[in-house]
């Protein structure tokens, strides 16, 4: 299996507001940016949609690597939040629904044939590719702005 490592990030003026997303894929040492946006969004459906891009635009089954500043994504699969919400019908712990349904099931199906490892970093924190990914949310984020 080839080792493809993704970096995502999301950005959003406002919660909601517009959004964009970063996403570099990087394959035996090149790189690929993708990137996005909505004009009205949350951060959270960016951060999901950047992760959900970088996966879907890969054309076979490989090992991946996923780092993102998302706890939201990250803690998702690490700590078993989306195995609990599936068994509970898409609910949380509270009872409510899970946000961004649509978004977790995409993301779902985008991962089922990798085998992926989510890696948090923190944002804004000197980490070479999440700054960039970060870079290339705002510049789509902005897109939408005044």
């Amino acid at each position: 299996m080839k080792k493809v490592n993704i970096y995502s990030d999301g950005a959003c003026s406002g919660n909601p507001g517009p959004g964009g997303y970063g996403v570099i894929l990087e394959y035996n040492g090149k790189e690929a940016e993708l990137s996005g946006g909505e004009e009205n969004t949350t951060n959270n459906r960016m951060e999901l949609m950047g992760v959900i891009i970088g996966l879907e635009a890969l054309k076979q089954p490989c090992e991946v690597t996923v780092t993102t500043d998302s706890k939201y994504v990250t803690d998702a699969f690490n700590k078993g939040w989306l195995v609990s919400w599936q068994k509970k019908n898409w609910k949380k712990s509270d009872g409510k629904p899970v946000l961004n349904l649509e978004l977790w099931q995409r993301l779902l199906k985008a991962a089922s044939i990798h085998n992926v490892t989510f890696i948090h970093v923190l944002g804004h924190n000197g980490h070479h590719y999440n700054e960039r990914c970060d870079k290339l949310a705002v510049r789509e984020r902005d897109k939408f702005s005044s």
